[in-house]
């Protein structure tokens, strides 16, 4: 396994990322809600409140913000009131609109590449699901952050070849994938499971990190599962800096 000594990335909580390359600071899906402010997903096999645990004491000091999808795990009414409205924000191209109807000012969607302080933000495709639901589900991103090393954050997707193809492509130093292998009553799980996480795992020599767990009532892997079924993953807790 590769290390990542130049790349610092905290988990915050489900997949809120506090992501820096090459001393730039990338506040990544801000869900700021209190502790059980938000109703539970529908659908799902139970009615949890969310987000399932508070906010960890972590500096929440960014440089810029990025957006993998506006599900309200991943971009809440808490961070649209919290965070400043001139910040760089980096976001899908459909959803630029949304963001500045929010008050944004400096929304910068990214339809392939963007740049910013010497990082280049590279953004790639995700497939939230299977089947029919990946379509219900709607778009959803990852992004590739290049700099004197290179970070994928995978956002939420199962294992599927264009996974497998931007790996190959950038060959990160670091990845970030969104675990918990989240499930409605029907269907497969729209984020990754442990044979995601192992696929994953066994296309690439980079550092692996599995986050979006024991956040959100639908997330139901847990961490000591996840620990116990794979190898070489870094499963880290609420408010851990990601030990690359």
């Amino acid at each position: 396994m590769s290390t990542a000594a130049g790349l610092d990335v905290t988990l915050v909580r489900n997949a809120t990322l506090l992501a820096t390359v090459g001393g730039t600071t990338f506040l990544v899906d801000p869900l700021f809600a209190e502790q059980g402010a938000l109703p539970p997903i529908d659908n799902t096999p139970n009615d949890r409140d969310n987000p399932l645990v508070p906010m960890p004491d972590v500096d929440l000091s960014h440089d810029a913000v990025v957006v993998t999808h506006r599900h309200p795990d991943h971009f809440d009414d808490a961070a649209r009131e919290r965070l400043d409205a001139d910040v760089p924000l980096y976001c899908q191209p459909a959803e630029a609109g949304a963001f500045a109807e929010d008050g944004f000012t400096n929304v910068r969607p990214v339809a392939d590449e963007a740049s910013f302080e010497g990082v280049t933000l590279h953004r790639t495709p995700g497939r939230h699901g299977h089947g029919g639901l990946a379509e219900q589900m709607g778009p959803v991103s990852g992004f590739v952050f290049e700099g004197e090393e290179t970070l994928y954050l995978a956002g939420d997707t199962v294992w599927y070849e264009p996974v497998a193809e931007t790996l190959a492509r950038f060959a990160p130093d670091a990845v970030v994938l969104n675990g918990g292998a989240a499930r409605f009553n029907q269907g497969e799980p729209i984020t990754m499971g442990v044979n995601d996480v192992a696929a994953v795992r066994e296309a690439t020599d980079a550092a692996v990190a599995v986050v979006h767990m024991e956040a959100i009532n639908h997330c139901l892997l847990s961490r000591e599962e996840l620990r116990a079924a794979t190898e070489d993953v870094l499963v880290p807790e609420d408010g851990e800096r990601i030990g690359f």
